[in-house]
């Protein structure tokens, strides 16, 4: 089963599933309890903490939940904040997801340092529910900006 976030992110291909982590999670569960589908793709757009170049394709079968607060030593979080999709062993991109975008570059600069090159909002909560089904997930993404001050301006621009 193809997914996608919905509204601005919509393809005829895919299921609309919600944006960010509460909706994708609701939604998603929904899904698999009624249809239980063999296998699940995310589609979708990221930015880039900048190892990854704008309109370059990513494929991933891992994400994690890394909050800024955490990164700067300001909080703790005491649940597992990383996934990865049934089975998977592979070395390949991490995905960072959170309800938040990040625009600074410094803070980007320390995801990059923890090997997490992009970030989406709604790929951790993908992977969370297809482990709870015992679902192979991937995620497939395009990068429409980087995370720093014009990061919303150049996803607006380059989205469509």
């Amino acid at each position: 089963m193809i997914v996608c976030a919905g509204k601005s992110e919509q393809f005829a291909f895919a299921v609309p599933i919600g944006i960010g982590l509460i909706e994708t999670a609701i939604s998603l569960a929904k899904i698999c309890i009624e249809k239980t589908p063999k296998s699940i793709t995310f589609v979708g757009t990221a930015g880039s903490y900048g190892n990854r170049g704008l309109m370059e394709i990513v494929h991933s079968e891992k994400a994690c939940n890394i909050e800024q607060a955490f990164l700067r030593g300001d909080a703790y979080s005491p649940i597992e904040n990383r996934v990865h999709s049934v089975g998977n062993v592979s070395h390949e991109t991490w995905v960072n997801t959170s309800n938040y975008i990040c625009t600074n570059t410094e803070i980007a600069q320390k995801y990059l340092k923890m090997g997490i090159e992009i970030e989406n909002m709604e790929f951790y909560a993908v992977l969370k529910v297809a482990e709870q089904f015992d679902i192979p997930a991937k995620g497939i993404f395009i990068v429409t900006n980087y995370c720093d001050k014009n990061a919303h301006k150049d996803f607006l621009k380059n989205h469509k």
